[in-house]
Order: structure tokens, then C-alpha cells, then sequence
């Protein structure tokens, strides 16, 4: 059985695209299940896969967050990973998608997981807004709009990850200024109440994607944008040999503190930093400038 995937939310699973990537599991909220049912439906992912890798947003509410770290401490069980992800909802759910995809692979539980921070750093996550009249509440450092009026009620497309920008999206003809992923990747759209012409025509043309992939806007996206006037998309990697060659081509160490395998300066499963003495233990080859936070 591959590695288990979980989620605090039904929008992190979207559907997949080949038949070979399996599904992820819902962890149910705590306003919905009593603490003794979710240790064992958490006993129980763990009985069917061996390892969990539990994903969750940044704005997942303290009392869930609370709750998945009550689990996994009742359980004493060194299998779980808790990894909590800055991404906004429609680029987590790719991240999630993709580590789907190498769920199947022959990674360890702790490559696997370490691999999060790794396929974050390539997931190029944003949304077009009807205006740029509330950017200054999103999580990302985005210089003001000024100018008119009509200049900050114009369209505004935001990029937030993997480096924050705000340009005007007004011109259909052309989405320049708003940087893009300089390797292959499908760009995932969904739409709010907003038209999706400008993301699947001049930003799909300017960042040369393979394909675009439209879903359901996840519940939790006008909230995070402040706004249902939008669409928000990712561009990321699709192909999942690529993906894999990413992740194995980087170098592999031994955790110092529970012995998992795994790559970049930090475990998973412990949160321990990688040793940085000699005395290191190496186990492949490769460089973790990717990972760096």
C-alpha cells in the first residue's frame, strides 16, 4: 500500500489525472468527531499504510491544528508527519496532487515528506482579482496600489508563491511582468465569480504551459484572496517521472534523531535540523539549495 496522504480538507483533493495516483484521506474536523473516533481513524490510516503525511494549510483553525498534534502524541507514533503549508488553497491542493503522484513511487516515508518543502518551492500559485482594493490584507508582502481610483479597481493579478508580486491584468492581449516558471509545467485554474479568459489566454501563453486543467474553487479561496471576484490557478508540474527525478536526483541524509531518510535541513517526521557537523551521515548526492527555507 502506498503512503498514506491526509488533509484537513476535502478542497486539497483534486481529482487526479492519471489512474495510477491515488486518493488522499480527509481527516475530520473536530466540531464533527469526538477525540477517541479520530484516534482511530488516525490508528487505523496508519494500520492500512504504514506512514501518514498529513498536509495542512497555514490557515487551518488552532483547534484542528491543535487536534492533529493531540493524535499523533496519544498514538506515540513516530509515522506521522504534520506539515503545514503557506500555499494558498488552490496551490496546496497541487502540492497535494503531486505528492499523490509519488506516493506510489519507492520513496521512504521520509524522503516523501521532506519532498513537501522541495515541490512547494515550484509551485508558481496566484490569483486574478477583480481589483487590488484589498491586496494589503493577503499573507504576502505586496507593495501598495496607487494612483486613482480607477487604477486600484482595475483587474490585479497576484502571484504569492514562490515570490509575491501584483501587476494590472487589464491588457488581454499580454500578461507581462508577472514572472513564470521557466520549465514545463499545466496551469490548474478555478474560477470565482470572475472571468477566466485573461488566466487561460494571455497568462497560459506567456508562461508557455502544456495544459490547463480547470476545478472547483475550493471553499476556503475568497477568504483567503478577500474577495469572490476572482480566479485562482498554479502552474506546476504534472509529468510525475519528472517530479520523481526532482526529488531523487537530491541529496538524501539520515535523520540524526529517528533515523528517517530525507532530504533538505529538516525531518518531516521530527522536525530535528540535519546535523551539521562532519560526522554527518550521507547517503547520496545531490544539493539542497531548493529546500532552504
Amino acid at each position: 500500500m502506498p503512503i498514506a496522504i491526509a488533509v484537513t480538507s476535502a478542497d486539497l483533493v483534486l481529482p487526479a489525472t492519471d489512474p495510477h495516483t491515488p486518493g488522499a484521506h480527509v481527516l475530520t474536523p473536530p466540531g464533527e468527531q469526538d477525540f477517541p473516533t479520530a484516534l482511530a481513524e488516525t490508528a487505523g490510516l496508519l494500520e492500512r499504510h504504514g506512514h501518514v503525511i498529513a498536509v495542512y494549510p497555514a490557515t487551518t483553525p488552532r483547534a484542528h491544528v491543535q487536534r492533529l498534534h493531540a493524535v499523533r502524541a496519544m498514538l506515540e507514533s513516530d509515522r506521522i508527519a504534520l506539515l503545514s503549508t503557506s500555499l494558498p488553497p488552490l496551490g496546496a491542493a497541487v502540492l497535494v496532487r503531486q505528492l499523490r503522484q509519488l506516493s506510489v513511487c519507492d520513496f521512504s516515508p521520509g524522503v516523501l515528506g521532506a519532498a513537501t518543502r522541495l515541490l512547494s518551492h515550484y509551485i508558481y500559485a496566484g490569483a486574478l482579482l477583480g481589483s487590488a482594493a484589498r491586496t494589503d490584507r493577503l499573507p504576502v508582502p505586496l507593495p501598495p496600489v496607487t494612483g486613482p481610483r480607477s487604477a486600484v479597481s482595475a483587474p490585479h493579478a497576484v502571484l504569492a508563491r514562490p515570490t509575491a508580486q501584483l501587476v494590472p491584468a487589464g491588457d488581454r492581449s499580454g500578461a507581462a511582468g508577472l514572472a513564470g516558471p521557466q520549465f514545463a509545467t499545466t496551469l490548474t485554474y478555478a474560477a470565482g465569480r470572475f472571468d477566466t479568459a485573461w488566466v487561460t489566454g494571455p497568462l497560459a501563453r506567456q508562461w508557455q504551459v502544456q495544459g490547463v486543467h480547470p476545478v472547483p474553487l475550493p471553499a476556503q479561496s475568497p477568504g483567503w484572496w478577500h474577495t469572490p471576484k476572482l480566479v485562482e490557478f498554479a502552474a506546476a508540474i504534472h509529468d510525475a517521472s519528472l517530479l520523481y527525478q526532482m526529488v531523487s536526483s537530491m541529496r538524501q541524509e539520515a535523520c540524526h534523531w529517528c533515523g528517517f531518510t530525507l532530504i533538505g535541513d529538516r525531518c518531516a517526521f521530527c522536525s530535528a535540523p540535519v546535523s551539521t557537523g562532519r560526522e554527518r551521515p550521507a547517503i547520496g548526492g545531490g544539493h539542497r539549495k531548493a529546500l532552504a527555507r
